[in-house]
């Protein structure tokens, strides 16, 4: 699972977010939310992987990653006022492409 998680991650385009639910669901295991997570942790953040595209299913950052938020929004990602993601604008559809 983990180089699918890895691959998938890579596919998201800039200015796009995934969940981890919809990682894990692409990975071909829509149970594993949590494990996805778990990978993208160990990957780290200084990895050429873009871990700051995935998000909770509510759109919101990694709580103790501050710097995720500001990579998002250089890419032209947009917030809601409660700082979730604006889902509508920005989850990445990959079946549309």
């Amino acid at each position: 699972m983990i180089q699918a998680v890895k691959e998938i991650v890579a596919a998201i385009p800039e200015g796009m977010v995934a969940t981890y639910g919809d990682v894990a669901a692409l990975a071909g295991e829509p149970t594993h939310a949590r494990q996805v997570g778990k990978i993208l942790g160990a990957i780290g953040m200084e990895s050429e992987i873009p871990c700051h595209r995935v998000v909770n299913s509510e759109g919101r950052p990694a709580p103790h990653w501050l710097e995720q938020r500001l990579l998002l929004q250089r890419e032209g990602v947009t917030f809601r006022r409660n700082g979730n993601v604006d889902m509508k604008r920005h989850r990445w559809h990959p079946e549309c492409e």
